[in-house]
């Protein structure tokens, strides 16, 4: 008998996520195969008179394809994916797995053209900006690991975390979106951190459960070239099969002239993959009240209560600060006091200490008041 909060998860992603409408066509990827979710979505979006189509891949099925692949295989897996994508309306892509670091030795050549021809050509270019798209996690062993739960106890999390009211914190973010769209500069500052950029005139976009689930961020692009000063991140980061820890980036207007980490080569080689890998694309500020500490998923992780994150990489086309890149890396610090702390100003004007909103327009978007 299906779990009924599956159930639930998958009438919320076909129809509050996406929307999906009669006769719209909608690609379920899932990776790492979990039947009863798929189903479950399958037969929701039929019960929406829609027309579904799956893709079931695994992990460690792509390691070998990665690891061993040409120029002329990946561009035309681009090639082939680019042309189903562009006949789709919407995708769920579903991620799961028992092993985040599956693609811990696939060389970061291999890596970095994956993600020039699948990651933009299929993703970037046609995905993101033209289709109602929604992505997830499914619960596993090791994300209870990671989380330092009991498996049953972590799939509690996961349902409560992914079947909130979405709407309502949707309500909650306006204020915080007025906020940041009339902001000019930003000053950042915390253990290891001391950063100044400017977000003028950049969009101030909500996300609530319509593209990330599960969800609850703010965010925008810093202005390309006025990022200065040092940023110290306090949570681990998984990204290309690699987990990054202690990561500092130092900058001069915009680009990040020095890095460190537990890897130093392997994080400046990313950081080398193209012009734009070295400056940010995104700057998001993190409120989802179920969500507390970091287990190096970054659906969950950038989501955190009192987080933010600062992106190098790609910028998104509805918040564009004229950054382009293969690279988009979502690197999350939390300023909750158990990790240190910090505070966020916009033009001078303290709005969140030590995880907490603290000006009277951004009380909603406080845990107590979202749950």
């Amino acid at each position: 008998m299906r779990d009924p909060r599956i159930t639930t998860l998958a009438k919320n992603l076909i129809r509050y996520s996406i929307n999906l409408q009669k006769g719209e066509k909608i690609l379920i990827e899932n990776f790492g195969v979990q039947k009863e979710l798929v189903q479950a979505l399958v037969e929701e979006a039929y019960a929406a008179e829609a027309i579904p189509f799956v893709s079931l891949k695994e992990h460690e099925i792509n390691r070998y394809l990665i690891k061993g692949a040409s120029n002329i295989q990946q561009k035309m897996t681009a090639d082939f994916e680019s042309y189903v994508m562009k006949q789709m309306d919407a995708y769920i892509g579903l991620r799961a797995g028992n092993n985040i670091n599956e693609l811990s030795d696939v060389p970061s050549e291999k890596m970095s053209l994956h993600e020039q021809t699948v990651g933009t050509e299929v993703h970037r270019k046609i995905r993101v900006p033209h289709t109602k798209w929604v992505v997830l996690r499914y619960p596993s062993h090791s994300m209870a690991q990671l989380a330092q739960m009991s498996t049953e106890g972590f799939e509690d999390f996961y349902f409560n975390v992914c079947n909130l009211d979405y709407a309502k914190m949707d309500k909650a973010m306006d204020s915080l979106v007025k906020r940041m769209t009339r902001t000019d500069h930003v000053h950042i500052t915390g253990e290891g951190t001391d950063l100044h950029f400017s977000i003028k005139e950049m969009p101030a976009i909500k996300c609530a459960g319509k593209l990330n689930i599960p969800d609850g961020e703010v965010y925008t692009a810093p202005v390309k070239d006025s990022v200065n000063g040092t940023i110290t991140y306090n949570t681990a980061s998984p990204y290309q099969g690699t987990t990054f820890e202690n990561i500092s980036f130092t900058f001069e207007q915009g680009k990040i002239i020095e890095a460190t980490s537990n890897h130093p080569k392997k994080i400046n080689d990313i950081l080398n993959t193209d012009e734009g890998a070295r400056y940010i694309g995104e700057f998001a500020i993190g409120v989802n009240p179920y969500i507390l500490h970091p287990m190096q998923d970054i659906l969950f992780d950038e989501k955190i209560d009192g987080s933010f994150h600062f992106t190098p990489g790609q910028a998104y086309d509805n918040a564009y600060n004229h950054n382009d890149s293969a690279i988009h890396w979502d690197i999350v610090t939390i300023q909750r006091p158990e990790y240190g702390g910090g505070s966020i100003y916009f033009d001078g004007e303290l709005i969140r200490k030590d995880g907490r909103f603290v000006t009277e327009d951004l009380q909603e978007l406080n845990p107590e008041n979202l749950k």
